[in-house]
Order: structure tokens, then sequence, then C-alpha cells
């Protein structure tokens, strides 16, 4: 039996296509992002306290709610804090940890901040490595963590098969920018995006505004940026699937887009997620004012034919396969 943990959105469209393969598991739910409860059944749920400090909270929340099932292994995913809390409460429990998207690497502590911190330490803990790709499976081995190591694409994938086929390159752009690592500079960003969106009257720039108070305390300086609430997943993916390209700082979205062949502008100094930089999917942006130069690059020629290197759709089946191959063994 395997615990299959998730609290945030990101992470369960990433377990999501296990449970449709999978027959032997059962779901913890950590608490982040309660609307989920809405429409995912769970076995057990953690609850989170009101700490001062928001980080140590989640992870002492987990460790100390971890619940005691009929569970012997223990699958977490990606790079959250209670992730992280809930691959050390099995640690300590002594049972099998698998980890989902295992190998991601910046090697720049801040660059995500806390997230490559965490996804150091998962990796250090875990059993079963889940990569979703061979450069993410090399690090894994030159750092030496053990464990099993497969390459099986990232499973956020699984989810996008059939929007293939509505794929077209409007005149919109998905914008999308939130991360810790911008706050800072998050004005600049979006002065930068205004004065694009006016000298390019043929684009739309379309920017569902993140919640957090850091992002929406800029949102007075748009005024030709189309500024809309947060949108629902299957929204998000109809819009991406008829932009141009994207302008983003997140994670998924480098992914999700390279897997529609469009071409992703990343707001950050550095990603976890180079491959895409070599196939022409991604193009790095480390500061504000390089934005204007990229974009007009971009919308230049924004059309891509190369394979996405994040995987082709199937990843959950590889996985399945593989959970059956060590059940095999160990019977």
């Amino acid at each position: 039996m395997i615990l299959i943990c998730f609290g945030t959105r990101p992470e369960w469209l990433k377990v999501k296509p296990l449970l449709k393969v999978l027959d032997n598991y059962q779901l913890l739910f950590t608490g982040q992002h309660e609307d989920l409860l809405k429409s995912v059944e769970v076995d057990y749920r953690i609850t989170m306290g009101d700490h001062s400090n928001r980080l140590d909270g989640i992870i002492s929340d987990c460790m100390i709610q971890f619940p005691e099932g009929g569970f012997d292994s223990v699958l977490v995913q990606g790079d959250t804090a209670s992730a992280f809390g809930c691959a050390l409460a099995a640690f300590n429990r002594k049972l099998k940890i698998y980890y989902l998207e295992s190998g991601l690497r910046t090697y720049q502590l801040d660059h995500p901040y806390p997230e490559e911190g965490y996804r150091q330490m998962i990796c250090r803990l875990a059993d079963k490595h889940f990569c979703p790709t061979e450069l993410a499976a090399r690090n894994v081995e030159e750092e030496k963590c053990g464990g099993t190591i497969d390459v099986v694409g990232n499973t956020v994938l699984d989810n996008l098969v059939h929007y293939r086929d509505k794929c077209s390159y409007g005149d919109q752009v998905l914008v999308t920018l939130h991360r810790r690592e911008n706050h800072h500079l998050m004005r600049e960003w979006f002065l930068q995006l205004e004065d694009i969106a006016r000298w390019n009257p043929n684009l739309e720039l379309i920017i569902p505004l993140h919640p957090n108070p850091n992002v929406q305390k800029h949102k007075d300086v748009f005024r030709y940026v189309k500024v809309v609430d947060p949108l629902e997943y299957p929204d998000l993916l109809n819009l991406l699937v008829k932009s141009k390209f994207v302008i983003t700082d997140s994670g998924g979205l480098q992914e999700e887009g390279s897997f529609f062949n469009k071409k992703v502008i990343v707001c950050r100094e550095c990603t976890e997620r180079p491959e895409a930089i070599a196939t022409g999917h991604l193009h790095m942006c480390s500061k504000p004012e390089l934005l204007k130069d990229i974009v007009t690059s971009v919308n230049r020629n924004p059309i891509i034919t190369q394979p996405c290197p994040y995987g082709d759709g199937n990843s959950a089946t590889r996985i399945k396969d593989l959970l059956w191959q060590k059940k095999k063994i160990e019977s």
C-alpha cells in the first residue's frame, strides 16, 4: 500500500494521473489548498496551524500529524515544505520513500528558495527516484543519493494529451508571475509588461493575477495588460493552447508550454528545467530590462517543432509498470 501525499494544486495535478492507473493506495492531504477537497476524497488530512514561521509550521505539522496507517511506502512529489515534511516523517518511521519529479536542480539554494533546498534533501531520503529526464537522473546519480533511478517523464503532461489537437498560435500571450524570488522586482516586471502591451497592440497580454499580496499590490500599473482572476486549470490550458507564446516564472508552465510547442520566456535567473533551453522552447530572461528584446525576438518567430524534452504524456503508465516489477521481485 502506497500513501500518496499532496496539498497544493500543482502537486495534485502531478499525482492525479497515478490514481487512474494504481489500485493500491491511500491519499494524504497536507492542507495548503483547501478547495481541492471539493472534488477529491482523501483518507487522511493534516490541519495546518497558525505558526509565526510558516515553513517551520508546515514541516512540523506534517511530522506530528503524519498518519500511522496500513501503508508500507510513501510517495511525495516536487519541492514543497510539506513534501519534505512527509518524506522526513516517512524516513523516521523507516517507510520506503518514492520521489516523483526527482533530480531537478539549479544548485543555487536561493533560486528558487526554499524549493531547491527541499528537493535536494528529499533526494537524500528517497528509496526510489522517478526522474522526468535523463539530466535529472544524472543529477541524482552524480550526487550519490542512493536508491533506484528511473526516467519516466513528467506526469503533469499526462493531463494534456487530449488538448494537443486544439493547439494554435493566436495573438494572445499568457503571462504568470508570482515566484517569491521575484517579489522584490515585481513592479519592474509589471512595468515592462505594460510597456510591451502598449507598443504591441497586435498582442493581447493576459495575466491571471496571483492572489499573493506581494503580487496584487502592483496591479495598479496595468492599463494595456489584461488582468483576470486566477483561472481553473482547464481554462488555463485552453488559454495556453491558443497563445502565441508564454511569459512566466512558473515551473509547471515551462513543461506544459513546451509540450504544446509554445516558446516560453522564463523570468528567472536560472531554471531547474534547462533541457528545453537547448531545444529552443525556453528563453531565459534574468532581468526585467531584458524582457522587451526577448519578446521582440520570440514574437518574430514563435513557431517551434522540436520534441518536448519533459516527456510524452505516458509517465503514469511507466511508473505503474516499474512498481509492478518491484512487487513481482519482492514476492
